[in-house]
């Protein structure tokens, strides 16, 4: 093949460059996120939450269409994802055994108290929800708070496990987020300010996501611990005018501390049970500490 047919190639039928991204499957992949936080979602919303343009918005809901994925609810202008969307993740076998274990304690604290609860597991610069009660109760804003991903320095659960991991884990897990562009991420430029703010934290056994953060709903959270470690984040979110996070502290702290004893316990005794034991993956690099290998490894 000659120089002047490689030129003539479009771009997108060009083999990728190592470490390129296929932007088509990335803004695919970017809709089916936002789809999935909401029952039903407008056009004006795919595009606020994305930034994709609406026309490219368009094209691709008529191609999750075609493949059964997406559909146009009978409210005009509105879509939906179908329940064939699920097939999507029925090769995933590898959920930590934390999230095995908390599930029914979880959907238990939310049946009784009504508002949803979710566990987050550290991922490199940010906590992932791995666990969510929001299908058990009408008190949320979200469809599904699955695998967002949530700042480290603004959300709960974020604040929350910086403010009980060990001091070496803290100092690189800051170094890696103040290289972040995410504007929640700001405060880890301010580092008096922030290590303050985890000292308080810390003292009192809580943290509550910054106010002006999606400030129609707020998040309490607790660490969950195995002995001296955090191992995950506990939270609870409501809906900011129904109660003031003053009344929400003091309602659902112990409630919640007392749930992530719970959680800590059955997961001791699960293992236990097992014949294994807790064996944490050592401090060594941040990337997919919990998602690729569980930090609970049986020994």
């Amino acid at each position: 093949m000659g120089d002047g047919l490689i030129e003539a190639l479009d771009e997108d039928e060009r083999p990728p460059a190592k470490g390129d991204s296929i932007r088509s499957v990335e803004r695919a992949i970017d809709l089916l996120q936002a789809l999935n936080r909401r029952p039903i979602s407008t056009l004006h919303e795919l595009h606020n939450e994305t930034g994709l343009p609406k026309p490219s918005i368009v094209r691709l809901l008529r191609t999750l269409e075609a493949k059964g994925l997406v559909a146009q609810s009978s409210s005009y202008g509105t879509y939906q994802l179908l329940g064939h969307v699920r097939s999507l993740s029925s090769g995933f076998h590898h959920e930590p055994l934390i999230i095995e274990v908390a599930e029914p304690i979880l959907i238990e604290f939310t049946k009784r108290e009504g508002w949803p609860l979710g566990v987050a597991l550290f991922d490199v610069d940010a906590m992932i929800v791995r666990a969510s009660t929001i299908p058990y109760t009408s008190l949320s804003l979200l469809h599904s708070s699955l695998n967002m991903r949530l700042s480290m320095t603004s959300r709960a659960h974020g604040r929350c496990y910086l403010a009980n991991c060990s001091p070496n884990e803290r100092k690189i897990i800051l170094e890696i987020v103040r290289q972040s562009g995410n504007s929640e991420d700001s405060l880890a430029r301010d580092r008096r300010k922030l290590l303050r703010l985890l000292k308080t934290i810390r003292d009192q056994g809580y943290a509550l996501r910054e106010p002006t953060i999606a400030p129609r709903s707020s998040t309490l959270a607790v660490p969950i611990m195995e002995e001296d470690k955090v191992i995950a984040s506990l939270g609870m979110t409501w809906i900011s005018v129904a109660m003031t996070s003053e009344k929400a502290v003091q309602t659902y702290h112990h409630k919640l501390a007392q749930t992530a004893r719970e959680i800590s316990s059955a997961l001791q005794q699960r293992i236990a049970n097992s014949g294994g034991k807790l064996t944490p993956t050592p401090f060594h690099g941040l990337k997919h500490r919990y998602l690729q290998a569980s930090p609970f490894h049986r020994n």
